[in-house]
């Protein structure tokens, strides 16, 4: 196994101030504006977007996490609900974060638990890094790097401060 680093722990700050930056551009400020973050890793970068704009826009944002388990239609599925949003989704731009998008499976689940939970006015998906090979049409608002990998030879790593005590993304290519 081999890992490659791809992003630094400055890369990735300025990533996620860039996306910071994109999602106020695009929403014309943070009125109506919520982030939902996919737990595990997905739940950091939503606060630390939340954060970001705090600065950029003086303004704060709530934040929510959500638990795809339930939703999931795989065999990653579970029957236990860690999410944690405590306020309305109704008529929110809600913007949807992880970290790696990939099949879309996970993207599509988050979904159904958002939408059990409301019915936002949008949702708009931000991601850490895109490394294609979708199986669904989805396709995200705002993305720190887009990362072409094999699909079947290579993953993709992200590391949080918050979780694995530094901030990097790396691609671990398998052996065979």
């Amino acid at each position: 196994m081999v890992r490659i680093k791809i992003l630094s722990e400055d890369e990735i700050r300025r990533s996620l101030m860039r996306i910071s930056h994109e999602i106020l551009e695009r929403n014309k400020g943070v009125d109506d504006v919520v982030l939902v973050g996919i737990l595990t890793r997905g739940a950091f970068l939503a606060d630390r977007l939340a954060r970001n704009i705090e600065l950029i826009e003086g303004k704060k944002v709530e934040v929510g996490y959500l638990d795809v388990g339930p939703y999931r239609d795989d065999e990653k599925r579970t029957d236990v609900d860690r999410s944690s949003i405590n306020f309305d989704l109704n008529g929110k731009i809600v913007i949807l974060t992880d970290d790696v998008l990939f099949t879309g499976r996970t993207v599509r689940a988050a979904l159904d638990g958002i939408m059990r939970r409301g019915r936002p006015k949008s949702v708009q998906l931000a991601v850490l890094v895109d490394r294609g090979h979708r199986e669904l049409p989805i396709r995200p608002d705002f993305v720190g790097k887009n990362l072409p990998t094999s699909k079947t030879r290579e993953k993709v790593k992200v590391c949080l401060k918050e979780i694995d005590g530094e901030d990097a993304v790396y691609i671990v290519r398998l052996e065979d």
